[in-house]
């Protein structure tokens, strides 16, 4: 068994099978390969492959996600489409495109809502007379020139349509209401820009330096050279505080497509005043209001039963029938003032923090602590000439006798001149028209002409707003 001897056959390999073997890699020899097919390792190789692209196709996803959301927190908003619109007219030559402001923050805009002698023309001052202040005065005057002797209520969305351009800084629209076939407009032919610090001052004129409180003498401003519109718009887009005052508008619910602008940051201040001086102003001025007069007046309810006029038995005079108007006026006023304050004392979402009331009285007897209160509801900054300036118009010693003008003067006697002036029938008739809004504001009702006439007993009380 030890000295047995096995033979085995010798097996001959062929020199490119020799390394061929499991877990080994083929050598090529030439042109000589051989591939032998193992399907554990090709399936393990596809899912690796499979999960490194869908690992890929993961991150890129996420890149691109995060790429979406930077460029969505990043991006500012553009304010004023009419910027843009504006930059194609400018030539490359122009030296001032190098110098526009950009209008990336949201401007804060203004509307004055007041009625006719409620001492908005001083009011209005208060923010002309602002060098941060872009201040248009009753724009809407040129609808009613136009589409006179259209009534007052029917005219309400027109106005609503122009301010809604004008805060945009479009002021094309006043072309709306020129007259045919007349010469485009120029920033002296809106109406009362020759008594605004804008058009009045540098850079549309040298007449005078916006940041110096005062006055603007209109003779002076007529001769300010007339710019064009689109010149006035590029002022327009300087500024971050747009105020427009207006009697026109006559409910605060007219401004409300407006106040619900996600494009636009619309507060209103209502400037209210005593109806029944605002009736006797109204009589003062009469000449000066007799187309408004016959526009509100014809938007009247005729259905309503109303107290008379005058005392029976007077014999009618054509100064009553100027007056009737007058008068009569003050009817559609505080109908549609109370439904402001109606709004007002149980406000909508899109009125909320967006109202403040003012009343003209408050305002005369503390112009400074007013004056403030007013600036920080719209966002301005008060300063000492500011100030001086308000409490210096409202302590003069004279009583104009001119309307529309702004003045100097004794503004506490003023506001109290209804009492000796009007008559007790006049008195009763306003009250009539007025007593809710009366109510709601604070002003008490007289009973007999010697209770009106006793000026040592105040009548304003507490507002409800």
């Amino acid at each position: 068994m030890r000295g047995k001897q096995y033979h085995q056959p010798l097996k001959l390999t062929a020199p490119w099978e020799k390394d061929a073997g499991f877990g080994r890699k083929l050598k090529t020899y030439r042109n000589h390969t051989k591939i032998i097919a193992q399907p554990r390792i090709v399936m393990k190789v596809l899912r690796r492959k499979r999960i490194v692209l869908f690992m890929a196709y993961f991150f890129l996803l996420v890149l691109t996600m995060l790429n979406l959301a930077n460029y969505k927190w990043t991006k500012e908003p553009q304010q004023c489409n009419h910027q843009m619109r504006s930059t194609t007219y400018q030539s490359r030559s122009d030296i001032r495109f190098l110098y526009k402001p950009s209008l990336a923050k949201k401007r804060q805009l203004i509307y004055v809502l007041t009625t006719w002698r409620s001492g908005s023309s001083f009011f209005g001052e208060l923010f002309n007379q602002n060098s941060e202040v872009f201040f248009l005065y009753e724009p809407m005057w040129h609808i009613w020139q136009k589409l006179y002797p259209g009534d007052a209520v029917s005219l309400q969305g027109a106005a609503r349509d122009m301010l809604s351009s004008l805060y945009r800084c479009d002021l094309s629209v006043f072309q709306l209401y020129n007259s045919p076939g007349g010469k485009n407009l120029t920033s002296l032919g809106i109406f009362g820009a020759t008594l605004n610090k804008v058009v009045c001052s540098y850079p549309l004129c040298s007449a005078y330096r916006k940041e110096v409180v005062g006055m603007v003498d209109d003779k002076v401003c007529k001769k300010c050279p007339p710019q064009s519109l689109r010149l006035l718009e590029e002022e327009c887009l300087k500024y971050n505080t747009i105020v427009i005052k207006g009697v026109r508008i006559l409910d605060v619910m007219v401004l409300a497509p407006l106040m619900e602008d996600p494009s636009l940051d619309l507060k209103v201040i209502h400037l209210v005043r005593d109806p029944r001086a605002v009736a006797n102003s109204r009589i003062k001025s009469r000449h000066g209001l007799i187309r408004e007069n016959l526009q509100v007046v014809r938007s009247r309810d005729p259905k309503l039963r109303r107290i008379p006029f005058v005392d029976p038995g007077h014999k009618a005079s054509k100064k009553d029938g100027s007056d009737y108007h007058s008068i009569g006026a003050m009817e559609v006023i505080c109908d549609r003032t109370s439904r402001t304050l109606r709004t007002a004392l149980n406000p909508p979402s899109w009125l909320k923090g967006k109202y403040m009331a003012v009343r003209y009285e408050d305002l005369v007897d503390n112009p400074v602590k007013t004056l403030r209160g007013i600036y920080h509801f719209a966002n301005l900054t008060s300063n000492h000439d500011i100030e001086s300036f308000a409490l210096n118009m409202t302590s003069g010693s004279s009583s104009s006798s001119k309307p529309f003008i702004v003045s100097s003067r004794n503004a506490t006697q003023a506001a109290s001149a209804w009492r000796t002036v009007l008559s007790i029938q006049q008195i009763k008739q306003v009250e009539d028209y007025c007593h809710h809004a009366m109510s709601v504001l604070g002003y008490e009702r007289v009973r007999t002409a010697a209770e009106a006439k006793d000026m040592s007993k105040s009548l304003l009380t507490r507002s409800r707003l």
